[in-house]
């Protein structure tokens, strides 16, 4: 009985675990295979030879891709891609560098929305959308990680994304940010500082395409991450966040706690937003 009752639990904790989605756009393997690569790099924390490096494959796999330097941080580079549409813009957004701890790869935390954003791009930019559809720009941040863990995160943290909210917050409208979107029990509610009607039209689409349980009807806390300084310029943001991910910030973050079938369901609903916004 005890089995049992512990097989149930485990079931409801990730009630979207299990899940497969209806459709087949985004392509979870691709996306897996781009983030055992970053992985196998190492640690690439903010300004390393290995990001820059790996920032250059990077620029070449996004549509129209180029760097933009982060202003008062040299050696920091935003890479950005374009997909022309109507203006304002929407940002798919995800941090590329990792924490500067000794041994951390960032499987989950890095490199899952960073391969995620790559997928989005390749497949968007061969998907018919409506007439008169938004430009779409896939914006890979640098600088995310702190920098001093006793200062308060903002003060540190969230470089990249503070310079490109400044230079193009009133050109956006709107912002997906994928963070925490790999991990192998993979669910993501809300938290707090997404913007409601934005999130409303996400589960929506990831109900259309079947995997509408991975998005539970939830509210968590606040958290402080690349939507931030977006949402503080008013423009309407979400993030794809699991953050109950027990390996944050810690060595465990490998290929071990990240699966394709977790990047499918977190990819799919996305790329449904995205292909049908009007």
């Amino acid at each position: 009985m005890r089995v049992l009752l512990g097989a149930l639990l485990a079931a409801l904790a990730c009630a979207g675990c299990g899940q497969t989605a209806r459709v087949d756009r985004f392509d979870g393997s691709r996306a897996f295979a781009e983030l055992r690569r970053e992985v196998e790099l190492g640690p690439r924390p903010a300004g390393s030879p290995v990001l820059r490096k790996l920032a250059v494959r990077l620029k070449h796999a996004l549509p129209r891709g180029h760097f933009e330097a982060v202003p008062g941080h040299p050696g920091l580079r935003n890479i950005v891609g374009r997909i022309p549409g109507k203006r304002p813009a929407v940002v798919v957004a995800a941090h590329y560098d990792t924490k500067n701890l000794p041994g951390f790869v960032g499987a989950n935390d890095g490199a899952g929305g960073t391969a995620a954003v790559l997928e989005l791009a390749r497949a968007l930019r061969h998907t018919k959308r409506p007439k008169g559809a938004p430009e779409l720009r896939f914006v890979l941040f640098d600088g995310e990680e702190a920098t001093d863990d006793d200062r308060d995160f903002l003060a540190t943290g969230v470089r990249g994304s503070k310079a490109y909210a400044r230079r193009h917050a009133d050109e956006l409208r709107a912002l997906v940010l994928l963070d925490f979107v790999a991990d192998k029990d993979l669910s993501i509610p809300r938290e707090a500082g997404s913007n409601a009607k934005l999130w409303a039209r996400l589960r929506k689409a990831a109900k259309r395409v079947g995997v509408g349980g991975t998005f539970p009807d939830e509210l968590r806390g606040e958290i402080t991450d690349d939507h931030t300084p977006f949402t503080a310029r008013g423009v309407p943001s979400i993030d794809l966040i699991d953050f109950d991910f027990p390996c944050w910030h810690e060595t465990c973050d490998d290929m071990s706690a990240v699966s394709a079938s977790s990047l499918d369901r977190s990819g799919e609903p996305v790329l449904e937003l995205l292909r049908t916004w009007r």
